[in-house]
């Protein structure tokens, strides 16, 4: 009898142990490794667009860059000539303007010495020599010069008339330089973006392996847990197949008791 009770005992305790509560389920992850290498896969995909874009946008502000230097440099070199021809035909006229003084002195002294005929070839010549002598510049300050004026090149903006077209190509070479300046700095910010997009690619591709390995190695781990870790109800069954394997023996069962 006491056998008997001893075994129903074993055997409640063990159909008890199989209604034992199990542990809480444990909470599943918000992404799964498979949705993580999509994910991934889709962010590799845009950045590697966005490098390439970036590499193309920072390459043609690099050439628009070199071409607008080059221009500026051209348009520059055409001011200075012009600034040059300017000078000289300011000088040219200023000599001409000191002999045309000569001829208006001579003019004077036969004036005041009533030689009239003298007078009238002497204005002549001044005439003749002004139109052969005298740029256009020149030309249209003498007829704005006034009775206070002792020469033309006391007219108001009178000089600026002889550097027009060189200030016009010089004004022309800083606005493409300040283009050339602007390409520069937007070719310097697209290749920085191009770097920037090179580490991401760089991460994005560790991360890839990472979750590549990490879920191969979790699909071996759960593998593995199945053939050498059995569940719960399957130790329970070896238990009580144990213990019914020492019942028929009439054999004590010691592994329960260490259990």
């Amino acid at each position: 009898m006491s056998e008997t009770t001893e075994i129903k005992e074993t055997e409640v305790e063990t159909t008890t142990d199989e209604k034992a509560p199990e542990t809480a389920p444990k909470k599943k992850p918000l992404l799964s490794p498979q949705k993580i290498e999509i994910l991934v896969a889709i962010f590799l995909g845009i950045t590697a667009l966005l490098t390439a874009w970036a590499t193309w946008i920072g390459s043609l502000h690099g050439g628009n860059q070199a071409t607008n230097y080059t221009k500026s440099n051209n348009l520059a070199s055409e001011g200075n000539s012009e600034y040059n021809a300017g000078m000289q035909l300011y000088l040219s006229d200023l000599m001409a303007w000191n002999t045309m003084m000569d001829y208006a002195f001579d003019k004077e002294l036969a004036n005041l010495e009533g030689k009239q005929a003298e007078v009238a070839l002497i204005d002549g010549k001044l005439n003749t020599y002004a139109e052969q002598n005298c740029s256009a510049v020149m030309l249209e300050a003498i007829e704005k010069m006034t009775e206070e004026m002792n020469s033309p090149f006391e007219v108001p903006d009178m000089m600026d008339g002889y550097f027009v077209e060189a200030n016009e190509l010089l004004a022309q070479s800083r606005e493409v330089l300040e283009e050339g300046q602007r390409d520069n700095a937007n070719g310097d910010a697209f290749n920085l973006v191009n770097v920037i997009y090179s580490v991401v690619l760089f991460m994005l591709g560790i991360v890839s392996n990472r979750v590549g390995l990490s879920a191969e190695a979790l699909s071996y781990l759960d593998e593995a847990k199945k053939l050498l870790m059995p569940d719960r109800q399957t130790l329970f069954r070896l238990h009580k197949e144990l213990a019914e394997a020492f019942k028929l023996k009439s054999e004590p069962d010691f592994r329960l008791e260490e259990l």
